[in-house]
Parts: C-alpha cells; structure tokens; sequence
C-alpha cells in the first residue's frame, strides 16, 4: 500500500511531502478530513509500521487513554498487539489517566474490547495496567527543566525549575509508544502525542506547571491553536528526557463514533503535528454570529465535571457576552471524583486567583487551572468583585446548595426539554459535546 511521509517541519506548518527514506522527525500518514478510513486499512497501516520498527528483542511499554475519548482503541490495539506479538520481549499497556479516576475492570474490559476479568483472551502475554498517579513509588525521576529554560518556553510568563517524573513502567522499557487520538485541547492547543506522556502518566510537578501555563494564556486563548503552542513546547522539552525510544500512532477520530478520518505514525512530535493538522479540518465548527443561549448534551463517558467541562471549553469562543452555556448531564452526581478541592475554592476566572496570589498558591495549580478553564474569561478587583464574562450552568445530578456554593448557576435537569431548545432560535444546542470545537468566523 501507498503511505504519505511528512516532515515533522511540514507537518507543523501544513505542507504534504513525497516519500523519502525513514528518519527519526517524520511521520507517515493515511488519510484525511474527507476520509473514512477502513478497519482493514488501519491495521494493515499499523503492521506495515511497527515491521519497519527495531523491536525484536526489546520491550515495549503502549500508552493508551482512558475512556474519555472517542478511540477505537479495540481496533488499535489488536493490531499493535499483533504486530509485535513474537517479536517483542515484553508488552505492557499503561492507561494515561492523568489524574482521572483508575477505570475499573468492568471499564478497561469494554475500554479495549476484552471479556471482562479476562483481557488475555484478546491480548494474551500482555500487560495491562492503570497508571498509578497517587502512588509516589510508581514514578522515575527524569531530571529537571531549569527556571531559564521555562522561562523561554512560557514565553516569560513563568520562571521556576520543574521537576520531571514519570511512570516507571514507560522508563523501564526500551521502547514508548503512545498510541490515541487527537482533538482540540483546552490546555496544550491540540491533544496527543508526547502529551500522553505529560501529563498522562507524569509525575505532579509538570502536570502542575503545563495547566497552569494554559491557564495563564487562557482556554479560550489557546484551545485548537496550531503548531506549538508553550505548553506543547514545555511537554515536549519533558519528553525529550524519557531514555525509551519513543514513537506514536495518532488518529484522528469522527466525534462519538469508532470510525477514523486518518492515522499517524512516527516521531511522536510529527506524528502528532500531522494528526493535529487533520484534526483542525475536522474538529472544529464554525459559527456566522455569536449564540445567546448554548446547551451542551454531556455523553455518558464524562462522569463528572472536571471531565465534563470540556461542554464548556469547547463552546466558550462562540458565546455573546453575557450569554450561557448549561451543561445538560442528569447523569453526573459529583463535581470532581479525584479532586475534591474544588469544592473548596470554587470556580472562578484567571484573575481573581492571580490577584489573591497569596491566598491560593497552596492550592494545587492544575486544580486552579481547571477552575479557570470552566469558569472562563472574567475579570476581578476588590472593589467591583468578580465580573465573568460568561455565565455557567450545570443542570445535572449534583444538588443545587452544591453547585452554588462552587460559584455555578443551577437548572433542575427535569426542566430541561431537548427538543423545545431546539426549536428556540435562542438556544444552540449541542448533542455530544466535549469533543467539537466551535469557533466564530
């Protein structure tokens, strides 16, 4: 079959090039915003890649996502598990959760297609494990990234040495290969690639600084950015300490479904870079007028709101001032399954914890990210308070005295009627949000 090489220069700026002998900054492409890909093609992909790949003898650590992505990742996996199955030394499969919650047995069974207690039945002498993200034994010390060099990367608006952990698991491998999709980012500009590791499976300390250098440029500011964004540049300068070999398949997947628009495989830095610019033409929406009124129908896969948000991300750029986003999720009962601190300092916007420095700085700085990222733009002095730009709405599972007391408004989701809000011309009304980016014009 015929494949499509791109340069991880071209890849960034959006330019295809013809074959051309393999080196370690390219990546290979099948594919495209108008494609459907087949599930025979995919694999096929996969194999003719990985056999082009040195790793007989050696082992290999996959980095999947957990189940908050739309991913085929049955299809993804039993081909990667096939073509390295008797050549690999060792296969081990370590979930990136971040810092979400584990999944459980039930959840990974249906998360990559195996019967459930049984996964050697589809993956037999692999590995499979949750990344351990509470568990200070479970990482590996990289290094570190020194104040100057963040400095430079955050483009001033940092200064501090950073530590670098990871998890054990991919620094005791000979080869790293991360393995998952790519959309719209609310932190890093476009998600995948070297991000899998950092913060997928990394240590606090970069997870800490990345979100709030994202919080710093703002979700608006940086979601669906192309190229390398700070925060991408700062995993990537993480990444480039992992002693593995590292390589990647990203894909780009149609919302809500298992069905792909194009794989990448390669140097994880182009192999995301040509993903990205796929994801760009396919991911994001485009509005004439900005909306009043915006009504994100949450799926199921986000089981609380520190997932959930993401309804709120992605619809932020096309709000009129003034106007509202409801997260529609009766589904959802808890603010933030892992991180309860939320429910202590609330939602707000960038400024108001900027400005109150002192009172917040113990709080960790990812938590505060995510509170900025849903709470949107806003801005806070003493005197006038708080003043957001938008208004956030949960009408979910959660009580109302919760919801207010974290600084959100409050819709009994037994009011809401799907289809009379979308007979409103003043509601736009999303099904299967989290995952589309909407953009004006």
């Amino acid at each position: 079959m015929a494949w499509t090489n791109i340069p991880i220069a071209d890849a960034e700026a959006g330019h295809v090039a013809g074959p051309f002998a393999d080196t370690a900054d390219q990546a290979t492409i099948i594919g495209g915003p108008t494609n459907l890909l087949a599930d025979d093609h995919v694999a096929a992909f996969i194999h003719e890649q990985l056999a082009a790949h040195n790793v007989d003898g050696r082992s290999v650590c996959v980095i999947v996502p957990d189940g908050t992505r739309s991913c085929p990742l049955p299809l993804l996996l039993s081909a990667v598990h096939g073509a390295l199955t008797g050549r690999a030394s060792r296969l081990t499969t370590l979930v990136a959760l971040g810092t979400h919650a584990a999944m459980t047995q039930t959840q990974l069974a249906r998360h990559l297609g195996h019967p459930a207690g049984n996964p050697g039945a589809r993956y037999p002498g692999m590995e499979i494990r949750n990344h351990e993200w509470r568990d200070p034994r479970t990482f590996v010390s990289l290094g570190t990234i020194p104040a100057e060099r963040v400095a430079e990367i955050s483009e001033g608006r940092l200064r501090e040495n950073v530590a670098v952990r990871l998890n054990r698991a991919v620094v005791e491998h000979d080869v790293a290969l991360v393995v998952g999709p790519v959309f719209p980012h609310e932190v890093v500009g476009f998600s995948g690639g070297n991000k899998y590791f950092f913060p997928g499976v990394a240590g606090p300390e970069v997870i800490d600084l990345s979100h709030w250098l994202g919080a710093l440029i703002t979700s608006a500011g940086i979601i669906g950015r192309p190229g390398t964004t700070p925060v991408r540049a700062l995993i990537d300068e993480a990444a480039a300490l992992i002693p593995a070999e590292t390589l990647a398949l990203c894909v780009v997947a149609r919302s809500g479904s298992g069905a792909l628009h194009a794989a990448a495989f390669g140097e994880p830095r182009a192999a995301w870079a040509a993903a990205a610019k796929v994801s760009a033409a396919t991911h994001v929406s485009y509005l004439d007028a900005p909306v009043r009124r915006v009504l994100s129908v949450m799926p199921e896969k986000y089981d609380d709101i520190w997932t959930a948000a993401k309804g709120f991300y992605k619809l932020e750029p096309v709000v009129a001032d003034g106007g509202e986003v409801i997260l529609y999720a009766p589904h959802i009962t808890q603010v933030a399954g892992t991180h309860p601190e939320i429910l202590d300092i609330g939602y707000h916007c960038r400024d108001y914890f900027m400005k109150q420095w002192d009172r917040y700085r113990h709080v960790h700085r990812s938590v505060l990210a995510h509170s900025t990222h849903l709470r949107g733009a806003g801005t806070y002095d003493e005197r006038a308070g708080e003043r957001c730009r938008v208004r956030v709405t949960l009408a979910t599972g959660i009580p109302e005295d919760i919801v207010r007391a974290v600084n959100l408004d409050y819709l009994d989701p037994a009011q809401v009627d799907v289809a009379a809000c979308q007979a409103d011309p003043e509601t736009f009304v999303v099904p299967d949000a989290g995952e589309i980016l909407f953009r004006l014009r």
